[in-house]
């Protein structure tokens, strides 16, 4: 058994099962200040939106009733050829778990502003996963939740410390989600027990393994670049 896996084991005898409650403001928590289902156009990513079709439903605002319905699935793997920066991709699942995606790759981190999806596919071909979250109506304890949950994760890439990035998704039609090479796991509710689990089955389980070489795509992709 890896280094990581025992350690996700220690996690999951300690940690309930029980989801987080949805608090109020938006979204933001401890070290991730997230912005829950904030739009994308105010420079940090390209072309006003996603690179990916489709917004959150409405009902998305709902508190979740206590049952994260957590669910993981395979998907078929898109490909993974490199496309210009800024330009749209479309992806098969809702969160993206695999497909084309931008030649530079998002730095393992947590963002409280949405980065376009081309740039964290392109993580995940490198074994990350990424937790991305869309809550119209705030879920700021389950974002601080998820950052905790990030932050005891084990260090296995030096001073980059883990391939994990948290992320606003305003294209997510889940409250919460996580993506790794060609699984991905949508919930009502951020479950830990239910990401925990998928993190050590999923984590490092890529066409490649690389730690460092990221950048920040709110830095890279605006309206200097993209047309």
């Amino acid at each position: 058994m890896s280094r990581v896996a025992r350690w996700v084991t220690v996690l999951l005898l300690a940690a309930h099962a029980a989801c987080g409650s949805p608090g109020p403001g938006s979204g933001g928590g401890a070290g991730a200040g997230g912005t829950g289902g904030t739009r994308p156009g105010d420079g940090a990513t390209c072309g006003g939106g996603s690179d990916d079709a489709g917004g959150a439903p409405p009902e998305l605002d709902a508190a979740p009733d206590g049952d994260c319905q957590a669910t993981v699935a395979p998907s078929p793997i898109e490909g993974a050829q490199h496309v210009p920066i800024c330009s749209p991709v479309v992806y098969a699942t809702n969160p993206p778990s695999s497909g084309n995606h931008y030649p530079m790759w998002a730095d393992y981190r947590t963002y409280d502003r949405p980065i376009l999806r081309g740039f964290w596919v392109h993580s995940l071909e490198h074994g990350a996963v990424v937790i991305s979250y869309n809550c119209p109506g705030g879920c700021a304890a389950e974002v601080a939740s998820a950052q905790s949950f990030v932050d005891g994760l084990p260090a296995d890439c030096g001073l980059m410390a883990r391939r994990v990035i948290l992320t606003p998704d305003p294209d997510l039609d889940v409250r919460f989600a996580a993506s790794a090479w060609g699984f991905t796991l949508r919930a009502n509710c951020f479950d830990r027990h239910a990401f925990a689990d998928f993190f050590s089955a999923h984590y490092d389980h890529a066409p490649e393994s690389i730690c460092g070489g990221g950048t920040d795509p709110t830095e890279l992709c605006g309206p200097s670049i993209c047309p």
